[in-house]
């Protein structure tokens, strides 16, 4: 509701070090950059403070989980473009600070236990098995396929839940007071109307074509734009369970064994539907229990005892469920009773219960005739697993011990693919028609991590299913030769042209209007044939509620005075929109005034991420964190130069 505030003034650096540990994001699959320190080679010292410091190594780590992120939402994005966007400075800032909060934090005694760590990593859904719970197996496999330590991951998880310790409190403990809030919500009721007309650069003529020299030179200019990013040949065989054969029936006694070892499963059970009332006093839960036992429905007996059916009702629970809620007695006690009877009141921690026994629903017990077929796939899968696993084990081992990707394959009797020049995201420059399968699709973040000279990798593809990778070749970043793409920089170049004639002629038509003349008649006498201004406007409430994204004109007029004429581009390229404030009439936040209290959390979350700004400036200053500028500069170049990012 309030993005249009909520973007001036929360705070980048907070979120970003109070965010849960990134590694538990990546394996969860979505994948972003984390903020701890793990173990492994320092490499050249960028950064230092007391205690520790932040070498060459964890930073190339860092800023390549960061730049696989920003890659996966703007395809082809180079390394190049992101070292100039600030990609590689953000990254580190966030890696130095976090690193500086969590060594003052060890220093004044801010702990994270291995029972914590564990708590989190057993809490992270990626690592739970097929029945929700922690899985080893689950943990193993994924940490592979991430290449992640469990030291690394533990010092992550660690380090994140000290900073979580110390900006927490900081962060979440902000209040803003009424005063402060409540013009800043008035404004979201406020109604701006506007006169909003555009100038497309399709409109302006088109001029001379460009020459040879104007075209080499905006190439030159431009070569970022021309510039193939780093691509990679790979070659890649799949492993699954269609190349194991026929895997053995379970035998009889396996069956009977699987059958027993899952006997609570299939064993008889009994839930009841219960109704509750939880009173203070032994003296009250037994004067409402003589009352229901002389004839007052347990409905009406509750209701006067302040109860509605909402507070009463428990639902369909089974014995160990109602003992979790209440107690052992209590739940004895109900599942002793017979349907439609209430129980004495019964004392447990939290007061004296009165329990009625609605409904009973009882089930037998499952045979195993019934279930044989369920447990017969459940045990040949497994089976077939664990001979998938042992396959994919041996070619690893191969791999260890020196094998090539050939003899690997060949030995294996897989099928191997090679693929033309890839980009990190699949798609091929030079052959459009290649499109990734299936198999493909999963290995290219480790394809595209691995360094060109690397062994041959097993990797996870999929549930059951795997693949050999090698990286066969590394085709550097390169500019396309400028005869390949002298239509696409033809095109360009005119349409830089034509955009920056709309915005001649719109910046013209906005000096008019705010000289006095109406936007009308500014836009009739602009010498070229344009599209007439429409008028129109809204709140600022009814815009950050709508589902569409609000156009950038509309935007502009919540930022500009009454009267005032401004220009901004279209997005898109497409031309110039100017803009025209007519008139603002206030609200009347009397008629909302649950927007003092929706903005007054707003504004406390700011003012807690400003806070937990302050807090980490002053640890960085306090624990002496000194950047070195020219490590940091030869690190920046090692990135651009580097064969294992793009």
């Amino acid at each position: 509701m309030l993005s249009f505030f909520r973007r001036a003034i929360k705070s980048w650096l907070a979120v970003a070090i109070l965010a849960l540990v990134a590694i538990a994001v990546v394996v969860s699959g979505v994948g972003m950059d984390s903020l701890g320190g793990g173990a492994g080679p320092q490499g050249e010292t960028l950064a230092s403070m007391d205690g520790g410091s932040i070498g060459s190594v964890e930073a190339d780590r860092r800023v390549r989980e960061a730049y696989t992120q920003a890659l996966q939402q703007q395809p082809g994005l180079t390394m190049a473009a992101f070292v100039a966007g600030g990609g590689v400075e953000g990254t580190l800032q966030r890696v130095i600070s976090a690193k500086a909060v969590e060594l003052w934090g060890r220093d004044h005694g801010f702990t994270a236990s291995k029972r914590l760590v564990d708590g989190e990593i057993a809490s992270i859904p990626a690592f739970q098995g097929p029945t929700g719970k922690f899985d080893e197996a689950t943990f193993r496999s994924l940490l592979a396929r991430e290449r992640i330590s469990e030291t690394q991951l533990r010092a992550d998880i660690a380090g994140d839940a000290i900073r979580r310790q110390i900006l927490g409190p900081v962060a979440g403990g902000a209040r803003a007071t009424d005063a402060l809030v409540t013009p800043y919500a008035a404004m979201l009721l406020d109604r701006r109307d506007g006169t909003i007309g555009f100038v497309p650069a399709a409109a302006m003529p088109q001029g001379p074509a460009p020459t040879p020299a104007q075209i080499d030179a905006f190439y030159r200019k431009n070569i970022a734009a021309f510039t193939l990013p780093e691509r990679r040949v790979l070659r890649y065989a799949a492993i699954d369970a269609s190349q194991l054969g026929a895997v053995p029936a379970p035998t009889e006694a396996e069956i009977a064994a699987a059958y027993k070892a899952n006997a609570a499963q299939y064993a008889a059970s009994e839930k009841r539907t219960l109704s509750q009332v939880l009173l203070p006093t032994e003296a009250a839960a037994r004067a409402l229990v003589t009352r229901i036992r002389s004839g007052t429905p347990f409905a009406a007996a509750a209701q006067s005892a302040g109860f509605g059916p909402r507070d009463t009702a428990l639902g369909a629970k089974s014995q160990s469920e109602l003992a979790g809620l209440s107690s052992p007695a209590v739940a004895a006690a109900a599942f002793a009773a017979a349907q439609g009877a209430t129980t004495d009141p019964i004392k447990s921690p939290l007061g004296w219960h009165i329990v009625r026994v609605d409904a009973i629903t009882r089930t037998a017990q499952t045979p195993l005739a019934a279930v044989r077929g369920a447990l017969v796939a459940d045990l040949t899968k497994r089976a077939t697993d664990a001979a998938l696993a042992d396959r994919v084990a041996k070619i690893g081992d191969a791999i260890d011990d020196g094998s090539t990707f050939e003899q690997a394959a060949t030995a294996n009797r897989l099928q191997v693919v090679t693929t033309p020049p890839l980009l990190p995201t699949g798609a091929a420059p030079t052959n459009p028609a290649f499109k990734p399968d299936a198999t493909l699709q999963p290995l290219l973040k480790a394809a595209f991590q691995a360094g060109e000279d690397d062994d041959p990798s097993v990797e996870t593809v999929g549930p059951s299913s795997y693949a050999l990778l090698d990286v066969v070749d590394v085709v550097p970043a390169a500019p396309i030769p400028l005869a390949q793409v002298r239509a696409t920089v033809v095109a360009a170049l005119t349409a830089e042209r034509a955009s920056a004639q709309a915005q001649q002629v719109a910046n013209t038509i906005a000096a008019k209007a705010n000289r006095g003349m109406s936007l009308a008649a500014a836009f009739a006498g602009a010498g070229v044939k344009l599209p007439a201004p429409q008028t129109g406007g809204g709140r600022q409430i009814d815009l950050a509620q709508a589902r569409q994204a609000v156009p950038a004109p509309v935007q502009l007029l919540f930022t500009m005075a009454p009267g005032k004429v401004r220009t901004i581009p279209d997005q898109s390229g497409a031309g110039w929109y100017v803009v025209q404030l007519n008139s603002v009439k206030k609200g009347d936040i009397r008629t909302q005034p649950q927007l003092v209290a929706a903005t007054r959390d707003e504004f406390g979350r700011a003012l807690g991420n400003e806070y937990a700004d302050q807090l980490i400036a002053a640890i960085m200053k306090d624990i002496n964190v000194k950047r070195d500028a020219a490590a940091i500069a030869r690190f920046k170049t090692s990135l651009l130069q580097s064969s294992v990012i793009p």
